[in-house]
C-alpha cells in the first residue's frame, strides 16, 4: 500500500467492478462521503489518467484511479470547454456546440482564448496551440499543444501520431446499409458550401467509413471513422448518403430532433507527441442523441 501523500496523487489498481464514489471512499479508508463527493467534483479523480467526475461512473477491473486530496489552486470552469487531460506539453479538451476551435476575423471568443486565460490563470508559461479542428457546432474531443514543438510534431505527423478518431452522428430516416464507405471529391464554391463529386473536381480526396449503432424507422445512430480530416466532410457524405446530419442547417434537411447539429468526436487515440505513450480517450454518446430512440 502506497503512502498517502497529500500533495501528490495516490494510484490505486482496481480489483473488482465498483461505482467510483465508494471506491474512493474505501481507498481513502475513514474519507467522509461528503469529503469523497468533493475530491470528485473538484476534479481530483483520474481513471486511466482521464479525469472523472460521475460519482457513479462504473470502475473495470484493471483500471488504474489516481486521487488527489489536495485542493487545486486554478480550475478551468466554463461552458463549452472541459478539460479531460493535461501535462506540460499537450491538453485534451472536450468541446460543447457554440464554440469555435480558434478565432476567426469576425468571431474572436474561441476555444483557444478561453485555455489561454486559464493557462495565465493557472501561471503557466505557456499558450494554446491549434493543431486540428471540430466545427463550431460539433461537440466533442480535441487535443491543444501547449509547446511549439509539440504543436510541430502533432501537425507533421498528424496521420501517424493519430491512431483512431471516431464521430458519432445522429442522422435523418434509417440506413440503407449497416455499414459502408464514401468516397468522394470536396471542393468549395465560393459561398464556402462544399460540394461533393464522384470524379475528380479539382478538390480534395475524402473517404469516411461508417457503421449503423442504432436505428429506429425515422433516425440512425451512426459511428463514423474518417480515412481522411476534410471541411465538412462528414456532413456532405451523410447528405450524399441521403440521412444528412440532424440539426445541419447547412447540409441537412430541417431535421432536427436533438435540438443542435448531432455530430460528436467521442474517440481519439494518439501517440503523446514528447513521450510517445499511446494516450485514449472517449466520451459518453450525448444523451440528446440517445432519447429521440426512446419516444
Amino acid at each position: 500500500m502506497q503512502t498517502k501523500n497529500p500533495q501528490r496523487p495516490v494510484s490505486f489498481k482496481v480489483k473488482a467492478p465498483m461505482e467510483l464514489l465508494p471506491f474512493v471512499m474505501q481507498s481513502l479508508s475513514g474519507v467522509s462521503r461528503n469529503r469523497a463527493k468533493a475530491i470528485l467534483s473538484g476534479g481530483g479523480v483520474s481513471v486511466d489518467r482521464r479525469r472523472e467526475t460521475r460519482h457513479d461512473f462504473m470502475l473495470r477491473v484493471g483500471q488504474n484511479v489516481e486521487i488527489c486530496t489536495r485542493k487545486k489552486g486554478v480550475e478551468l470552469r466554463n461552458r463549452f470547454v472541459k478539460i479531460v487531460y493535461e501535462d506540460r506539453h499537450i491538453v485534451v479538451i472536450e468541446k460543447n456546440p457554440g464554440i469555435l476551435s480558434m478565432a476567426t476575423s469576425h468571431h474572436a471568443y474561441c476555444v483557444k482564448t478561453v485555455l489561454d486565460n486559464y493557462f495565465h490563470l493557472s501561471h503557466q508559461k505557456c499558450s494554446a496551440h491549434v493543431v486540428h479542428r471540430l466545427d463550431r457546432d460539433t461537440s466533442g474531443l480535441m487535443i491543444y499543444a501547449k509547446t511549439i514543438s509539440a504543436e510541430q510534431t502533432l501537425e507533421h505527423n498528424w496521420h501517424e501520431i493519430v491512431t483512431d478518431r471516431r464521430y458519432v452522428a445522429l442522422v435523418s430516416g434509417r440506413m440503407e446499409q449497416q455499414e459502408g464507405c464514401v468516397e468522394s471529391w470536396l471542393k468549395d464554391n465560393k459561398a464556402f458550401f462544399t460540394y461533393s463529386s464522384p470524379v475528380d473536381n479539382g478538390g480534395k480526396y475524402a473517404v469516411t467509413r461508417y457503421r449503423v449503432v442504432r436505428s429506429s424507422p425515422l433516425y440512425s445512430l451512426v459511428e463514423l471513422r474518417l480515412e481522411t480530416g476534410r471541411k465538412n466532410q462528414i456532413r456532405v457524405h451523410m447528405q450524399d448518403l441521403g440521412h444528412p446530419v440532424c440539426g445541419d442547417v447547412k447540409y441537412g434537411n430541417g431535421d432536427n430532433p436533438a435540438g443542435r447539429l448531432a455530430l460528436h468526436a467521442f474517440r481519439l487515440h494518439f501517440y503523446h507527441p514528447v513521450t510517445g505513450e499511446l494516450m485514449k480517450f472517449e466520451t459518453p454518446v450525448p444523451s440528446s442523441f440517445i432519447r429521440v430512440f426512446d419516444r
